[in-house]
């Protein structure tokens, strides 16, 4: 079973979209009227009667109120920050943990001593080369692959850098496939990564799914299979 999902992040609803901007025009508001009662406050200060001056119990306590009013706002707009997440790309992300999925990706960690893309030629090409690099940009690893015809091709990298040495599993790496067609046009390839869904992480509100040990933005999936049951 083969499903292509939405890349899209899920709107969120009018109900969702009404209490944040309701949110938003409240630190609005509380901002404005903060200004104009430390406006007041100064010029009371400024002109107050000597004789009789203002009991700052009282202003302590309305500034006490207008902290507290922020901070509700502000712990409001978090909730509705964590709700978006959690109905939109989370939820979805959480749905693929044990499918085999095939990602939009550059990038693949180096697992077991081998790291593994698929590269796209839209066409045939003349010449081809293929690169990995590090986290640096550093080449450590570059090969002519002798299959030219268009469509996907897998390619998986020995962990080894330009002098044989093997290097440490972990490490981030970025497949470059440069290709050109037979009057020298360069070809506009497409890398992905393939595998099985092992985990989910969030940064900065953003999903990510885990692909063979390494972090792949969940809306880069462009297909997903169920995996085999095993007995």
């Amino acid at each position: 079973m083969t499903v292509t999902p939405t890349t899209q992040t899920p709107a969120a609803t009018p109900s969702t979209s009404a209490a944040s901007g309701a949110t938003m025009q409240g630190l609005d508001s509380l901002t404005s009227n903060f200004s104009t009662f430390l406006t007041l406050l100064t010029t009371q200060l400024k002109n107050q009667d000597p004789t009789a001056p203002l009991d700052s119990n009282q202003f302590t306590a309305q500034l006490v109120q207008m902290t507290g009013v922020e901070q509700q706002l502000n712990t409001n707009s978090l909730l509705q920050k964590v709700v978006s997440n959690t109905s939109g790309g989370v939820a979805t992300a959480v749905g693929l943990i044990g499918k085999q999925v095939k990602a939009v990706s550059d990038t693949a960690n180096l697992t077991n001593g081998q790291a593994q893309w698929t590269y796209n030629l839209p066409a045939a090409a003349a010449d081809l080369k293929v690169q990995v690099l590090d986290s640096n940009g550093n080449v450590v690893s570059s090969t002519a692959p002798t299959d030219l015809t268009a469509g996907d091709h897998a390619f998986t990298w020995n962990g080894k850098d330009l002098s044989g040495a093997q290097l440490p599993n972990g490490g981030t790496y970025t497949l470059k496939v440069t290709a050109t067609d037979a009057s020298g046009t360069a070809l506009a390839t497409t890398n992905y990564v393939q595998g099985v869904v092992t985990g989910v992480t969030q940064n900065n509100g953003t999903a990510s799914i885990i692909v063979n040990g390494g972090s792949v933005d969940w809306t880069k999936v462009v297909s997903i299979n169920q995996t085999a049951a095993t007995s």
